[in-house]
């Protein structure tokens, strides 16, 4: 391919995106598929997840497939890799979406929603690409590397006005962690970036209630939610060829929120 269209070309490209049935990893997912990408999504929800791919499917015949994986176990990481890795023999492109939370005051924190969060939300990531290392270094080269993306939150970056304390520290921790990632993979022709999202829909997040249009109306200098082609665009930019040389950092995808501190 010639021309600009190149630059945001993804065709003939493998992914996997965790946690890729619902919310912004269903936008992602559904944006990667169309544009020519064998997709791996998985999830725990196994009704969910097969309807999901099963509806692309029909519009993508072959285009979106679902593996059922849990990302909680510390194993679960090891487990998904085999499988992927009997089907393919390279990826090119690795979403890290999966993610868990739990809200609440210090006082009612228990350990294991603590492990939980912090499982599912940075060991997670971080042991999927040590496993996926083999086939994203077979689908690297020096012009088109391999790509991490990790979707991180503007819970990450900022203290948000209610208490969610794991959430906040996992997702600032991979946000610290997919620096770490890019300066020891690049040599590997293996960029890893972060988006970190504000409101969009998902099961974590009603940006329809009257609360959430409030905080937004009063937060957010764009004035609204974020919508699929948001978080798609973000991500066929940093997986494209547009964004080969981008690598380390982590891209705000909040309207304003964060630069309006």
């Amino acid at each position: 391919m010639s021309g600009p269209d190149r630059l945001f070309s993804l065709a003939g490209k493998t992914a996997l995106v965790t946690g890729g049935s619902s919310g912004i990893g269903a936008m992602i997912a559904r944006g990667l598929v169309r544009r020519g990408v064998r997709t791996y999504v998985t999830g725990r929800n196994i009704p969910r997840l097969e309807a999901f791919a099963a509806e692309l499917a029909e519009m993508y015949p072959g285009g979106c497939v679902p593996l059922i994986a849990d990302l909680s176990p510390a194993d679960g990481t090891g487990q998904l890799a085999a499988a992927l890795a009997q089907r393919e023999d390279k990826l090119g492109i690795v979403v890290n979406n999966a993610g868990t939370n739990t809200a609440g005051a210090l006082a009612t924190l228990t350990a294991e929603a603590w492990d939980e969060v912090l499982g599912v939300n940075l060991r997670g990531p971080v042991l999927l690409v040590q496993a996926l290392l083999p086939l994203l270094r077979a689908a690297a080269t020096a012009q088109d590397p391999a790509r991490v993306i990790n979707v991180g939150s503007i819970g990450g970056l900022h203290l948000p006005g209610w208490e969610a304390h794991p959430y906040g520290a996992s997702k600032a921790a991979l946000h610290h962690v997919t620096r770490s990632l890019a300066k020891a993979l690049g040599p590997d022709h293996i960029t890893v970036n972060a988006i970190a999202p504000g409101p969009f829909p998902s099961n974590m997040h009603d940006t329809s209630s009257d609360a959430t249009q409030r905080a937004i109306a009063h937060s957010i200098p764009l004035n609204r939610a974020g919508e699929a082609d948001d978080a798609e665009g973000a991500v066929v930019f940093l997986a494209s060829r547009a964004g080969a040389y981008v690598n380390g950092h982590v891209l705000p995808l909040d309207g304003g929120y964060i630069a309006a501190l």
